[in-house]
């Protein structure tokens, strides 16, 4: 390739970048805002040659070289302490000037003072000084943007204030595009929040919404149906409730509030398979679940006194599972079921020390009281160890009904109090003390049923007292009496036992009742309520 062709031939590189290798950061950073640049017409300045970037290799660097600089319309001169002693930057300078008399050299100052910097080639051309067009990049001096602005002026011949008029308009669009894109994201991350939290409070209200039934029909509806004596009607709403909380096994992810209502629906929903022929280990598993959410509970909130009376609740119906198991040997069914409610009247007490004049409260610690009082009476009986239970139980019980008489719940626990009372005594030999509270059991019950004319429950509490009486008379010698007692309360029980043919409590005593009006003597059935 002659020189002639060379200069002759439109030049492919818009200009030519020497430098050192100490400035190659620099080198590479400039090649490239340089390649984005733009010249009048709005094209981009490329191709720009970067000295040794871009050769290829091959046995003549020299010729490749000067190929390139042939071909460039400018060259670009990286000016620094060690371009000036760079041998390379030298002889590129020199050769660009021999092959392209005509086109323009220009200096980037990136360190040190001109006298320092620019190359000898840059600064005299054979014995005669000249003075090239210089873009100073030093801090405090044009620096990057008004350096790449002069470069590019220098490249493309455009007015220099032009180009810094147009590189502000153009950072203020880029300034106004970022903003409207940032105002843009903003509401549509505003819009997706405002969406998330509506989807959020609307699968709240819908769970709440869904507790809030659960609850309604295992208290509120389950209270009427046990009022009409239909608690079978239940059993559906039970199994459907369970599989709802089958899945839900991380008891941390769900507020207490939620965790309290779960555990109280358990504990009702064991209680009622607890009373069916054939579910009673559903009940039990129903109470191991409860358990399982209230012992969790009060590890987290072990003074709140919510939680505490929910887990003492667990506590009896644990025990209460286990004390209707006649798979159990006597002595150990009674070890078992003494440890669960024991620890049900530690927690009761724990209450009555939290508030003692919270009723709800003092009616647990009835309960406990009347829990123990029961299973000291179990077989083998311990009358004397039963009846300080029995006693508190019912003075407990009196307390309350008298704040509150006539409140349904009150009166029929008072009256399962006595009952347990009449037994203990009847124990231990005191006959006339037992009848005395079997006669006070059975007004009490008259009374409820006067009240509550249409209450199941009510009309149960009224059977056990007749059965309980009965018993008495009969042990008493005052036979008439405790058949006519007792042929009352069976009429009572097979009404009962015709609306709801499954429920086991009341096949239980129907048998019994007439097992006690077909011979002479029989055992009294269980009075728990």
């Amino acid at each position: 390739m002659d020189d002639d062709s060379t200069r002759d031939t439109v030049p492919p590189y818009r200009a030519f970048i020497s430098y050192s290798h100490a400035d190659s950061r620099l080198a590479a950073r400039l090649h490239s805002a340089l390649e984005r640049s733009r010249d009048a017409s709005g094209a981009r300045l490329a191709p720009i040659f970067i000295d040794r970037a871009e050769l290829a290799a091959g046995p003549d660097l020299s010729a490749q070289v000067r190929q390139a600089l042939a071909r460039s319309g400018a060259l670009i001169v990286i000016a620094s302490p060690a371009a000036r002693a760079s041998r390379w930057v030298g002889q590129e300078i020199a050769l660009f000037r021999q092959l392209n008399p005509d086109r323009p050299v220009l200096a980037a100052l990136v360190d040190g003072e001109p006298g320092t910097a620019f190359p000898d080639g840059l600064v005299r051309l054979g014995d005669a000084p000249v003075e090239p067009l210089a873009a100073d990049f030093r801090k405090g001096r044009d620096g990057w943007r008004l350096g790449l602005l002069k470069l590019v002026a220098g490249l493309t011949g455009q007015p220099l204030d032009r180009l810094v008029q147009r590189d502000a308009q153009a950072r203020q669009r880029r300034v106004m595009a970022v903003t409207a894109g940032a105002v843009l994201l903003s509401l549509v991350l505003a819009a997706l929040l405002v969406a998330a939290i509506r989807a959020r409070n609307e699968a709240e209200r819908q769970r709440a919404e869904a507790e809030g039934l659960v609850e309604f029909m295992l208290t509120d509806l389950r209270d009427r149906l046990k009022g009409v004596g239909r608690l079978d009607v239940m059993d559906a709403v039970n199994r459907r409730v369970m599989q709802r909380y089958a899945g839900q096994a991380d008891l941390s992810a769900l507020p207490k509030a939620e965790l309290l209502s779960r555990a109280k629906l358990l504990q009702a929903m064991a209680e009622d398979a607890l009373s069916f022929q054939g579910r009673k280990e559903q009940g039990r598993n129903e109470a191991r679940e409860a358990y399982r959410i209230t012992a969790y509970l009060i590890g987290a909130h072990p003074d709140d006194g919510d939680v505490i009376a929910a887990h003492a609740r667990s506590e009896y119906w644990l025990g209460y599972g286990l004390f209707i198991d006649e798979t159990l040997p006597a002595a150990a069914r009674r070890d078992r079921v003494s440890a669960h409610w024991n620890r049900n009247r530690a927690l009761t007490a724990r209450l009555a020390q939290i508030d003692p004049a919270r009723t709800e409260w003092r009616l647990e610690a009835s309960y406990a009281e009347g829990n123990l009082c029961a299973l000291e009476l179990s077989e083998p009986a311990r009358p004397g160890l039963a009846l300080p239970h029995c006693l508190r139980a019912s003075q407990l019980l009196q307390e309350v009904w008298n704040k509150q008489p006539g409140d349904l719940e009150t009166g029929l626990n008072l009256a399962t109090s006595l009952a347990w009372q009449a037994d203990a005594r009847a124990a231990s030999d005191d006959l006339p003390g037992a009848l005395a509270l079997r006669r006070r059991q059975l007004a009490l019950a008259e009374d409820l049923t006067r009240r509550n004319p249409a209450d199941k429950r009510v009309a149960e509490a009224r059977f056990l007292a007749g059965f309980g009486l009965a018993k008495q008379l009969r042990a008493a010698g005052r036979e008439s009496e405790a058949r006519r007692e007792m042929t009352a309360a069976r009429t009572i029980m097979a009404d009962l036992r015709r609306r709801d043919p499954q429920n086991g409590d009341w096949s239980s005593w129907l048998d019994q009742a007439d097992t006690f009006l077909a011979s002479g003597k029989q055992a009294s059935p269980s009075e728990r309520n």
